[in-house]
């Protein structure tokens, strides 16, 4: 078949379709109708299911149950931004601050990291971190092989809309949404832990 035939058939087909574009409407949940226990509730199980583990703490008590999951993870020497506060360090775990020096290949060295969060959200079981004090820069976030995140509890709201309507002020920092360990199926469908980030994460929920 010649090239002008084969446009011929192009044009024809477009000239043909005179439909036009369906609306689709925008009338989603813009705030949750959870209460607040069922909606941390709900948070726990998405991670859950992710294969991540989820622990609850009072603030008095954050620091031993921050050094109790480190111990059962086996996990000893853990890299930390900045700004997090020393009420979450306990002195039973060698702990580093991020100065920004340190090179990647030193960071990925780490059994793990700690971190904060700006925001979470039940429905999608992701915290998202803007990378502030107390979330440090991405690659503490991406290159450690576990990763340990504290929340309070108010941090965690129930969707999507909501949380963006708490990025609004710092919309313009660098935002990453974390939902459970890395994984991937991309490659002939195989499940493989750990190609984009962390292989193991840890949620503690402070009350």
């Amino acid at each position: 078949m010649s090239r002008e035939a084969v446009l011929g058939h192009v044009r024809a087909a477009l000239a043909a379709d005179t439909t036009s574009a369906s609306v689709v409407s925008a009338a989603y949940p813009r705030s949750g109708i959870l209460g607040f226990e069922e909606r941390l509730q709900i948070f726990a199980e998405r991670l859950r299911e992710y294969d991540a583990r989820v622990f609850h703490s009072s603030e008095r008590g954050l620091s031993e149950k921050v050094a109790e999951i480190l111990a059962d993870r086996g996990k000893s020497r853990i890299i930390h931004p900045k700004g997090v506060p020393s009420k979450w360090l306990d002195a039973k775990i060698s702990w580093t601050a991020d100065s920004g020096a340190l090179s990647y290949s030193e960071i990925e060295a780490f059994d793990g990291v700690l971190t904060g969060a700006t925001v979470a959200v039940a429905e999608s079981g992701s915290f998202v971190l803007q990378h502030g004090p107390t979330e440090g820069r991405r690659a503490l976030s991406l290159l450690p092989d576990y990763h340990l995140c504290v929340l309070l509890n108010e941090q965690v709201v129930e969707t999507l809309p909501e949380c963006f309507d708490r990025l609004k002020q710092s919309a313009a920092r660098p935002t990453t949404f974390i939902s459970g360990p890395s994984a991937t199926a991309d490659i002939e469908m195989t499940r493989i832990k750990g190609v984009h980030g962390p292989r193991f994460l840890d949620v503690v929920l402070v009350s």
